[in-house]
């Protein structure tokens, strides 16, 4: 795995020092943003590449250049997408370091997420792939991006209303829970010309595992530890996020506690104010619940893999990234 992502790495790298070389000639004034690109794509797991990667192999395909390149191109659309996301949330810090809105403002913030989602679809485009390798997996990449926008739509329609955890759900499986597992793997796959028993043993694996990323991601973001996270522990209670912790934490409190949670969500709100959300959701048992629901869900994709017949190694790969996107922070 530390060999794969630092081939991923090397492959961000040598394409967006191409690209900043590029915006430079334009005109040397967008230094600051391309400053920004480079920190935008610096950092992270690359998660969504390593599924598009592992994808590609469990239909039975080689390690290739070509493939780290293409699988590559999933981490500029998740850079695109934090962008954004950090515009709609005002997250003043993202990986440790202020956003692209807190350091250059909002408008050009918007211009560098955008030109990241083009970024990825130049990267995945001229990976080295034939055009017939490529074709057939470009639904999947526009499926991809239409589920992304729409559970970000529904989070931004759905924030400040009443907690409800079938939409909250949702919301997990489509902006998250889609980009991050299941289309990458399913791209990857799509691109080796795997069979439809092999997209159906997939499928059957990162649905769930997918929901529990997403569900990992959402106690993270209240109760992890901001050192290790990279945001603060308000941004989603401030923004009165509709996540799946606050639903059942609205359902299982005690009366008195599902009170003082409305008048504290009504208000502006302190890191007193947070710790006493936090506490609450501890009490309602909903963030015990929530774990319960990670791990069922990590049980229903390690379910999967064990019934698919996968080579080996893709297995083996497969499991043991179950563990990572589900560990605890």
């Amino acid at each position: 795995m530390a060999d794969l992502r630092a081939r991923i790495d090397q492959a961000l790298e040598e394409f967006v020092d191409s690209e900043i070389v590029e915006l430079l000639a334009l005109d040397a004034e967008l230094a600051p943003v391309a400053d920004q690109l480079r920190i935008s794509v610096t950092g992270g797991k690359r998660i969504r590449p390593t599924f598009c990667y592992w994808g590609w192999r469990a239909a039975g395909q080689p390690d290739t250049d070509a493939m780290i390149r293409a699988a590559a191109a999933l981490d500029l659309v998740h850079a695109a997408a934090i962008v954004h996301d950090d515009i709609i949330d005002r997250s003043p810090m993202r990986r440790g370091r202020p956003t692209a809105h807190a350091k250059l403002g909002d408008a050009l913030a918007i211009m560098i997420g955008d030109l990241l989602m083009g970024w990825a679809g130049q990267l995945f485009h001229t990976s080295g792939f034939p055009r017939a390798f490529l074709a057939r997996a470009v639904p999947l990449w526009t499926t991809m991006g239409r589920e992304l926008v729409a559970g970000e739509c529904l989070e931004i329609l759905r924030t400040g209303a009443a907690p409800d955890m079938a939409r909250s759900l949702t919301i997990v499986r489509l902006k998250t829970g889609s980009y991050t597992v299941q289309r990458p793997l399913q791209i990857g796959a799509m691109l080796g010309g795997a069979s439809p028993t092999t997209l159906d043993a997939l499928a059957a694996y990162a649905r769930p595992l997918g929901e529990a990323f997403q569900l990992r991601d959402d106690l993270w973001g209240v109760f992890g530890d901001p050192a290790r996270t990279g945001k603060s522990r308000l941004d989603d209670l401030a923004g009165r996020k509709p996540t799946a912790l606050l639903a059942l934490t609205s359902t299982r409190a005690s009366e008195p506690d599902r009170r003082r949670l409305q008048d504290l969500l009504d208000g502006p709100l302190t890191p007193a104010d947070a710790a006493e959300i936090r506490d609450i959701m501890q009490r309602s048992g909903a963030r015990e619940e929530v774990h319960q629901m990670i791990t069922e869900r990590a049980r229903s994709a390690q379910a999967a893999i064990e019934e698919a017949r996968l080579d080996a190694i893709v297995a083996d790969a497969l499991t043991r990234l179950i563990c990572e996107v589900t560990a605890d922070g």
